[in-house]
């Protein structure tokens, strides 16, 4: 029978497969950048309420979007094609852009949504993640429209893979427009995979499967085998590759 384990200090956090069946793993530690990367490495993310203890996870399954798989609606694909014909144009209503208002991004993905009575996305871990966005391991992909964010996502980028942490849409398609963005830029890097956490019907209709924590371990440690990507500033486009690098659309 699996046990909870409360860690500190130095104290190292144990394998997945020691979960509780929901997927907790482990309470306690804080969110060092140090800690976040031995987690992260392990398959596990923290997840937990404001003012509690740190509490760490790694459910089973694991929903996990294979770029390949990725499934825009007709009306989306329709878009994404009318942006990429205009985004180059300085003008251009819609342009997609990374690493150019990360800390904007996370404070969107925490604000009240209807669906949901509070926010994971604490003031913690919001100032955890930013130090680990200067420290170049976190990404934000951004989507302006009419010079201002409408939406985008943010996520942790450790050898060949992606962690999807969260994403918002403050206009119809904003936070998808980014996400096709996104999955254009991994693929011709050869990443293969973004990790979504846990399953909803959100990520189902774009294409977001769940699979065996084994099998999400192993493409994790295969992935992790190769170097970080490099991730510069700049505005993306629909080829994947950087525009005007460090330019802020809008």
């Amino acid at each position: 029978m699996s046990l909870l384990a409360w860690i500190n200090g130095e104290t190292p956090l144990p394998h997945p497969s020691q979960a509780l069946p929901e997927g907790l793993l482990a309470v306690g530690g804080d969110l060092s950048i140090s800690r976040l990367t031995e987690a992260y490495s392990k398959g596990i993310f923290p997840w937990y309420n404001e003012g509690d203890p740190v509490l760490w996870w790694s459910p089973d399954p694991r929903m996990v979007l294979d770029v390949r798989n990725f499934c825009p609606s007709h009306s989306l694909r329709k878009r994404l094609r009318q942006i990429a014909r205009e985004e180059q144009n300085p003008n251009s209503r819609i342009q997609v852009t990374t690493d150019t208002a990360f800390e904007e991004v996370m404070r969107a993905c925490a604000a009240p949504r209807k669906s949901q009575a509070g926010t994971w996305i604490s003031s913690d871990i919001q100032n955890a993640y930013t130090k680990w966005h200067r420290a170049g391991v976190v990404h934000s992909v951004e989507t302006w429209m009419d010079g201002e964010l409408a939406g985008g996502l943010y996520g942790v980028n450790l050898g060949g893979f992606f962690f999807g942490e969260s994403m918002f849409a403050r206009r119809a398609d904003a936070s998808k427009i980014a996400l096709a963005y996104l999955l254009r830029f991994l693929s011709v890097r050869g990443v293969t995979h973004i990790d979504c956490q846990q399953e909803t019907a959100h990520l189902a209709s774009l294409g977001a499967r769940p699979i065996p924590r084994d099998e999400f371990l192993r493409l994790l440690q295969g992935a992790l085998e190769r170097p970080s990507l490099e991730w510069p500033a700049g505005q993306l486009l629909h080829t994947g590759e950087l525009a005007r690098p460090n330019a802020k659309a809008g």
